[in-house]
């Protein structure tokens, strides 16, 4: 379909589904792309580690997992850095000369106590990081991600990204949650002014207290803000990651023709399948004992052959123009024809090629037999 509106036309491209508008000569196509992803696409994209997952709720979800972490072991850690504080101060003490060697020693020695308390504690986030991720991701890992890529070091692609709509939004992201990390910030330290200001004159333990508490209560609020950020996050990438995955109806064509093959040549194999085994069917009718038809349009051709045989086979049945060739080949080679009109239907309904006869069709089929085995005994003493 076409519709006109002066210089511009909008219409479907032929063959594709894909839409287009056309202005001043010239074709504009759109994406097209307004069917859901099939199953296979999925799978595709999967392995190539296009995947969805939301960056935010992994770390608003650690933020608060290490929050609460961070809640129950903040008092051994308080009390391991006191005692880091006062040995350092003693052994600074008892030192008569205070050289640079000296204090130097004494600096790594404090580093290497404080790398004792992050260590655990960076292992910790980590491992939580990963569990969340791996959740998300069910814990897919591609190899490909990791190579690298030297169209990545093109500045002009790197230009041409930053000015999308997706870094535009990310950009937006990064704005809303250092604004709330601020809000929580200047909410909490004007709040606690006049703790703040009363800090210097309490003792060491009660003031590293009063900084873990502060620490605790600051982070949980902050952890908290971004988990429902995160959960806009999530609807927003899982959106995002829908649409991506798109397909126009010309995608899910060809997919279906890799998938299950071209329509067109599967007809055609089945229409040569199809002759191929009526040709075989056919050459199988002289070795018939009788053919039952009903007059033209069913033919049915049954051979029996005991003790071989528990009961009679059908071993070539057709309908119409086919029962018409079944019974022309019988009487071209002597088998004998009979009419039967019920027996006829039933068999060709109830019976395939190469199958036996049902015992509800012993009775008619027996006489039919009967008939025709004493009709040769007659001819061949005639």
């Amino acid at each position: 379909m076409e519709s006109q509106f002066g210089f511009c036309r909008i219409g479907t491209i032929p063959a594709t589904g894909v839409t287009a508008e056309v202005r001043n000569g010239q074709i504009m196509a759109n994406s097209g792309k307004t069917e859901k992803a099939t199953p296979k696409k999925r799978e595709d994209e999967r392995k190539k580690g296009n995947i969805f997952q939301s960056k935010d709720v992994i770390h608003a979800l650690g933020l608060i997992a290490i929050t609460f972490i961070f809640k129950l072991i903040i008092s051994p850690i308080l009390l391991f850095i006191k005692s880091i504080l006062k040995d350092g101060i003693s052994k600074a003490s008892l030192l008569s000369d205070l050289t640079v060697t000296v204090t130097m020693n004494l600096i790594v020695e404090f580093v290497i106590n404080i790398l004792i308390i992050i260590a655990p504690i960076g292992i910790i986030i980590g491992l939580i990081s990963f569990i969340l991720g791996g959740i998300q991701t069910q814990f897919l890992f591609n190899v490909k991600k990791l190579k690298p890529k030297f169209s990545r070091l093109n500045p002009i692609s790197g230009m041409q990204k930053i000015f999308t709509l997706r870094s535009l939004v990310e950009l937006l992201k990064s704005l809303i949650k250092v604004v709330i990390i601020a809000s929580v910030l200047y909410s909490q330290i004007n709040f606690r002014l006049s703790e703040v200001v009363q800090l210097p004159a309490l003792q060491l333990s009660d003031a590293m207290s009063w900084i873990g508490n502060t620490i605790y209560d600051i982070t949980i609020k902050i952890a908290m803000y971004m988990a429902i950020f995160a959960v806009a996050d999530y609807f927003y990438q899982w959106w995002e990651h829908e649409k991506e995955l798109k397909m126009t109806k010309q995608e899910i064509k060809d997919e279906y023709k890799q998938t299950e093959g071209d329509p067109q040549v599967k007809s055609r194999i089945k229409d040569v399948q199809r002759k191929m085994a009526t040709m075989r069917m056919m050459k199988k009718v002289p070795q018939a004992d009788v053919v039952i038809k009903n007059p033209t349009h069913y033919a049915i051709a049954l051979k029996y052959n005991p003790p071989k045989d528990k009961a009679p086979i059908v071993i070539a049945k057709g309908k119409d123009y086919l029962a018409l060739k079944i019974i022309e080949i019988a009487e071209k080679n002597g088998v004998q024809v009979t009419e039967n009109v019920p027996l006829a239907r039933g068999l060709y309904a109830a019976v395939e090629v190469d199958r036996q006869i049902p015992e509800e069709f012993y009775k008619p089929v027996a006489d039919i037999l009967a008939f025709i085995y004493k009709l040769k005994k007659s001819k061949k003493k005639g």
